[in-house]
């Protein structure tokens, strides 16, 4: 029996408006991340992820929910994390979200219906207008807070990308089995 929870109300939302939830675009920069900019004197960019959040997306993907990550920044840092998590999905360096995730969409013929999502700032809201189910971290603009279906308890780059992912996966009715099979093995993981 899984100890997490959330309540019945917020893991129906979490369903979607279609036949369950079958992906979930992330931002990076304040979701990933803590928003932080750590640029050193050549130009090079630092940034600091999750290792929470990391597995929170790999789990995504074993539970059939492609996890798409689209980013207004581009770097080798990004680029390397997404690449290090194994994730098929991305876009990096956008200006329009929306028309970056439409492209996605198309590819994976999958409709809005089908479509959660999780961000924190204004570049952020034409995704969260179309999702079925939108989540943002407690450090996320005021704007985005207020048409988030879910606030998560963990703020950016600490966890909230994983608290979401955990609430997806349990809303599609996955959690559970993945949890056992972590308890029993991680030799096929």
């Amino acid at each position: 029996m899984p100890a997490l929870s959330f309540a019945p109300e917020l893991l129906l939302k979490a369903q979607g408006r279609g036949l369950g939830i079958k992906a979930a675009i992330f931002d990076v920069d304040g979701v990933l991340t803590d928003g932080s900019l750590y640029i050193g004197e050549h130009g090079e960019g630092f940034k600091a992820f999750s290792v929470l959040d990391g597995q929170g997306l790999k789990l995504l993907a074993q539970g059939g929910i492609a996890p798409i990550i689209i980013t207004g920044r581009d770097s080798l840092a990004v680029r390397r994390r997404v690449a290090d998590l194994g994730l098929q999905h991305m876009r990096f360096g956008v200006a329009d979200k929306l028309a970056a995730a439409n492209e996605l969409l198309q590819t994976l013929a999958l409709d809005w219906a089908d479509v959660a999502v999780m961000g924190d700032d204004w570049p952020d809201l034409p995704l969260f207008a179309h999702a079925a189910f939108a989540c943002a971290p407690p450090n996320a603009h005021a704007e985005v807070r207020a048409v988030a279906h879910h606030i998560t308890s963990a703020r950016g780059g600490q966890g909230a990308a994983r608290e979401c992912c955990d609430l997806l996966l349990m809303a599609s009715g996955r959690y559970a089995a993945l949890l056992q099979g972590h308890l029993t093995t991680l030799d096929a993981r």
